[in-house]
This record gives C-alpha cells, structure tokens and sequence, in this order.
C-alpha cells in the first residue's frame, strides 16, 4: 500500500485524546523533547537510557493517539539515511572534543580505523536523530496543517513566516495532486523508472523533465496566487491569518506540566 501526502494528513483528523489537546501546548511540549535531546552531552553513559524512556514516551502517544504504526514507520524510514549518512562516517573520525582513542581491533578499506569512542558518539547521534523525528512526527501527526500554523501564531511566530506556512499549506496538496496526475500519464505511456530495457539516461531525462515540469507549475501558480492577493487588498498592514482566542483547559496543562516534568526526571535522575 502506497503512503501519499493526504494518506499522512488523514492521521491528523482522528479523534484522541492526544488530537484534542491545544495545539499550543503540544508545540511547546514536544519541541521542549526536541531541545533536550539537542542539548545533552555529546558523549555520556546514561544517553541512551535517556533517549529510550523519551522515546518510550513518544510511542505512548502514538498508542494513545490511535496513530496508524505503519505510516509512522514510513515516515520515520523515509528521513532515516539523512541522520544515518552523517552518523555512519563517526566512527572513522577522530572528533577533536574526545581527548583519547581506543582503536577497534578490526581491519578496513583504504587504511581506515575504527574508534570505540567514533561509535559510541555516532550510535548517540542517530539515536538522538531518531527520537526527534519521533517528535516531529507526533506532532504533525496529531494537529492538522492548518491548526498548527494557527498555533504557532497564537505562540508569537512572527506575521511573516505563519503567512509563508500558510501558504505552503494551502498548496502543497494541489503540487501533490499535479505530481500524481504527471505520474498516472508516465505510467498511461508505461514509463517504469525501474526499467532496465530502457537506457538509464533517457530515464533521468524524464525524472528532471518532471522536476523541471514542477518547479514551473508552482512558478506561475505562485504569481497568479499573489494578483489574487493583492486584487483582494492584501498588504503590509493586512492581517493575514485569522483565529480564534481559545482557553487552555485544565488537560493541556497536566500534559504541559507532565511532558515537561517528565524531562526534568529523566534529566536528575537518569
């Protein structure tokens, strides 16, 4: 089963206790998860411990919020060779904050040594990758696009980059719809990007006609978008995003405070 943009986004309109807490408390809940892990020691016995009961925590949610395990995974999959590619190359490097090397009794390729202390900094590295895509991955998955443009405005982000989020938002499912119907025609003319028959070239030929293809359509939409703007009198001293005051309940601040106290505990006592 294939996941697309709308597969993902349909995760945000479940109903849970999760989804039903104010978006601005999860934003500063989960990205407070994301602080810490950024903020721990580059090379300390108990980070591990520390990012598993983060994670462990992180996955309640996800059970809680009644959250699809599979696209969870998919997502997390999907942006795991970013971290991997910069945690792989760790234990090779002689990092300049480690003061002594024990070197791994172990031969490689063109004179390359592994270090213990290489891989114990590259295994914390890409576990701290892990748990803050976890992060971002809940978050997203619990709040609708829209609602968490909205939340970060009610939090103060600045006019100008909630309007920039908002329109990203706005048009990223109409771009994703554009992808889909270029793909359906490739596939109509029996375009198979995993065709061996067909010269490797030509293939990428047609991937960069179809980046190109893109990056045009959003061009022009992006200009007749901004003449609309302006022939509806959008200016500088127009608000550009409406919403509603809404309350914090007594909920979203037992999960503030227990999110928050919770990092604190695994802080002094892990």
């Amino acid at each position: 089963m294939g996941i697309g943009l709308t597969e993902i986004e349909r995760e945000s309109y479940k109903d849970s206790p999760v989804h039903r807490l104010d978006g601005r408390i999860k934003i500063i809940a989960l990205i407070s998860i994301v602080f810490y892990v950024a903020a721990l020691p580059r090379l300390d016995d108990s980070n591990f411990i520390k990012l598993l009961f983060l994670e462990s925590y992180l996955v309640l949610l996800m059970i809680i919020g009644n959250l699809n395990l599979f696209y969870v995974m998919a997502r997390i999959l999907a942006v795991i060779p970013f971290g991997l590619g910069l945690a792989i190359f760790q234990p090779f490097i002689r990092q300049p904050f480690i003061e002594t090397f024990t070197v791994y009794p172990m031969s490689f390729p063109f004179g390359l040594t592994m270090t213990y202390e290489g891989l114990d900094f590259g295994l914390t590295l890409m576990a701290r990758f892990i748990v803050c895509v976890t992060s971002v991955i809940v978050l997203s998955s619990t709040m609708k696009m829209n609602d968490l443009v909205v939340s970060a405005r009610r939090l103060g982000v600045p006019r100008e980059f909630t309007l920039l989020l908002t329109m990203m938002v706005r048009y990223l499912f109409v771009f994703w719809s554009v992808l889909k119907r270029i793909r359906v025609a490739q596939k109509s003319r029996l375009f198979d990007v995993w065709n061996k028959d067909v010269p490797r070239k030509w293939i990428l030929e047609q991937i960069g006609n179809t980046i190109s293809s893109l990056f045009v359509q959003s061009y022009e939409q992006g200009e007749r978008t901004y003449v609309g703007m302006l022939c509806r009198g959008y200016g500088n001293d127009h608000n550009n995003l409406y919403f509603h005051k809404s309350k914090l309940q007594v909920k979203d601040a037992i999960f503030g405070l227990f999110t928050v106290g919770l990092i604190l505990a695994v802080h002094a006592f892990l």
